[in-house]
């Protein structure tokens, strides 16, 4: 993985955790904070650029989901 990819992911991973975690129900965010982590830990050995750029533009996705319902 190039190091501007790695770093976008890690912002990516950042942001979403730092989202999620603004869920005032308890079960919600431990919920949420659990399924990102497992995500990107099951995706972490994925080598095709073009396979990170489809899951890195489906957690911006993501992202903006947990950011409408936080």
């Amino acid at each position: 993985m190039a190091a501007s990819s790695r770093a976008q992911v890690l912002d990516l991973y950042r942001a979403m955790l730092r989202e999620s975690k603004r869920f005032s129900a308890y079960n919600y965010r431990t919920y949420a904070v659990r399924r990102i982590r497992d995500a990107f830990r099951e995706n972490k050995n994925v080598k095709d650029p073009v396979e990170i750029q489809t899951l890195v533009n489906k957690a911006k996705r993501d992202l903006g989901i947990i950011r409408r319902q936080a």
